[in-house]
């Protein structure tokens, strides 16, 4: 790529208002997260670590009158302060796949850096770093590492690739596209070559959000991003096609092989399962 179309598709992505950190689907749909707001942290936290002392601490008093000796009160209050720091939040964020009491009560979630849901050894890790920097620093080492990164992360969630983001006021699923019906027959045999993820995001975004646009400023965009796609595309679409649908097309095109690939892939594997579950001879 030159420099010239390098600063073109930085210039597109920023016009169609595009984040660096995107999860991408087939047909250009950004699933967009937002991480969390890093007071929305710390209140979730808080109200997690509440609970746990809470609950746990009554349990733990409620064991203390009957024990009989200083031995065993100090054996309780080493267990159960492992039970509230580690054990209590990795099974909470395992079943709940990373939505505590306090996640819930701030509208955030903690995710796989893909965006995937965690598992036990996210929320173990998570938790066995917190003891750290969370309950034996008061939160101070959370607190720096959180405003250094531009995910809000801290040292467990570095260590575990998790981050938390928002739940609530998330961005509308985008409608799906339609085939301009003057193109079907164009994009039926046309050779699409794999589009980069930025610019089929691009004109995804771009599409979503023409109605907000200035309108110079939507055919401007829209040109220069056609401009950018037409070269993956043989052969060109019909001379005078309007940008956007242009656009439009290549996308659906590109959506519906996607899928059509899925499904004989899907179709192949039933066929090689039920291959192998047959007996020898045909014998059942």
């Amino acid at each position: 790529m030159t420099s010239h179309a390098a600063h073109s598709s930085g210039r597109a992505l920023q016009a169609a208002r595009l984040n660096d950190d995107l999860i991408v689907t087939g047909e250009a749909v950004a699933l967009e997260v937002r991480p969390a707001a890093f007071m929305l942290r710390v209140a979730g936290g808080l109200i997690d670590a509440t609970c746990y002392v809470i609950v746990l601490g009554a349990i733990s008093v409620g064991i203390l009158g009957r024990l009989d000796n200083q031995a065993q009160a100090d054996t309780l209050t080493i267990v159960t302060f492992a039970c509230v720091a580690v054990v209590a939040p990795t099974l909470v964020e395992t079943l709940t796949r990373g939505r505590s009491l306090g996640k819930l009560a701030t509208g955030i979630r903690i995710v796989r850096d893909d965006g995937g849901p965690i598992r036990f050894r996210h929320a173990f890790v998570r938790a066995l770093a917190g003891l750290g920097e969370l309950w034996l620093t008061a939160g101070s080492v959370a607190v720096v590492a959180a405003l250094l990164n531009g995910r809000g992360k801290r040292l467990g969630d570095l260590l575990a690739g998790t981050y938390a983001v928002r739940t609530r006021g998330a961005d509308r699923t985008p409608p799906p596209l339609l085939m301009p019906p003057e193109l079907a027959d164009w994009a039926r045999d046309a050779d699409i070559r794999a589009l980069p993820d930025g610019l089929a995001l691009a004109a995804r975004r771009f599409l979503d959000r023409t109605g907000t646009l200035d309108p110079a400023s939507r055919a401007e965009l829209g040109r220069r991003l056609a401009a950018r796609v037409e070269p993956l595309v043989a052969p060109p679409p019909p001379w005078g096609t309007n940008p956007e649908r242009f656009l439009a097309a290549v996308l659906v095109a590109r959506r519906d092989r996607e899928y059509a690939v899925g499904l004989r892939a899907r179709d192949a594997l039933a066929e090689t399962t039920a291959e192998l579950r047959r007996l020898p001879f045909g014998v059942r």
